[in-house]
């Protein structure tokens, strides 16, 4: 497993926009830049800083794809090899080197998901995969991005529906995402939203890192300072221990995402005198 997902969007189509919709097109580029590496897209599991690990980690990601690619089409009916076909596509689509690249191995994921929904509509990981390489393919987008992200918010919602504990409360946790990162206009943006799914996935996975620290970061962002440091000190106090159920090649690369931003949110907190800090109203 590897990265949580950045989610981008493009500039706004049509020829007649407001002044507000033009600037608004530049927190759209920011967002295509800087959201999939915090989503997701789940597989939920890591960037990776030195080059040395971004291509061990790639590799592991190709090698994981052949595998259950070659699973897949073997296996044509068997709807596990199906959805981990697909997220093998979303984790190998965080290496992808270019935009064509991306979107190719999207698609297949795609494809895959969206056959296996035909065949068994009521299957969680089915419409969480989709959301995952609709994600991804929205990174190659421009014109078409707002579009693929109302389809992903309907798909992780539909997952959420079936089985809100899957992938560690996945659904909650990418909706929150989303709805945090989203811009608010002429997108899925809600910050109310956020706080509610990022802190429902916290109470369906408590022992997961990724959920507790977007909550943290969440709550760092919307200013609610007061609350990020409750809650950061109550992880730091199973900080350990919540890693060591982690381990091995398959999580080295999340241990490492989670430990940065740990680190990160520590920094910052001790940097920002508890003085000038007031309570935020919560929703």
């Amino acid at each position: 497993m590897f990265a949580t997902p950045i989610w981008g969007w493009g500039k706004q189509p049509g020829s007649i926009l407001t002044t507000r919709f033009k600037a608004a097109s530049a927190t759209y580029r920011l967002v295509l830049a800087t959201l999939l590496c915090a989503f997701l897209l789940a597989a939920d599991k890591s960037r990776a800083d030195a080059a040395g690990s971004t291509v061990e980690f790639a590799a592991l990601a190709k090698e994981k794809f052949v595998a259950s690619q070659e699973t897949f089409q073997r296996e044509t009916n068997n709807a596990e090899a199906a959805w981990r076909f697909a997220r093998a596509c979303f984790d190998l689509g965080e290496f992808a080197t270019n935009s064509s690249q991306r979107a190719n191995i999207a698609e297949q994921g795609i494809s895959a998901s969206r056959s296996l929904i035909a065949r068994q509509p009521s299957l969680a990981a089915a419409h969480y995969y989709l959301a995952m390489n609709l994600g991804q393919l929205a990174r190659t987008r421009t014109l078409g991005a707002l579009r693929l992200v109302s389809q992903m918010e309907i798909e992780f919602t539909r997952a959420r529906t079936l089985d809100e504990n899957f992938d560690f409360a996945g659904p909650d946790r990418n909706l929150g995402l989303l709805y945090l990162e989203a811009p608010t206009i002429a997108s899925v943006g809600n910050r109310l939203k956020a706080r509610v799914h990022l802190r429902r996935s916290v109470e369906l996975a408590p022992d997961y890192p990724d959920n507790r620290l977007n909550l943290i970061e969440a709550l760092w962002k919307l200013g609610d300072r007061v609350e990020a440091r409750r809650e950061f000190k109550a992880l730091e106090e199973v900080w350990p221990k919540m890693l060591e159920k982690f381990t091995g090649d398959e999580w080295a690369a999340s241990r490492g995402d989670w430990s940065k931003r740990f680190d990160s949110m520590k920094r910052k907190m001790e940097a920002t005198p508890k003085l000038i800090e007031s309570p935020r109203a919560k929703p």
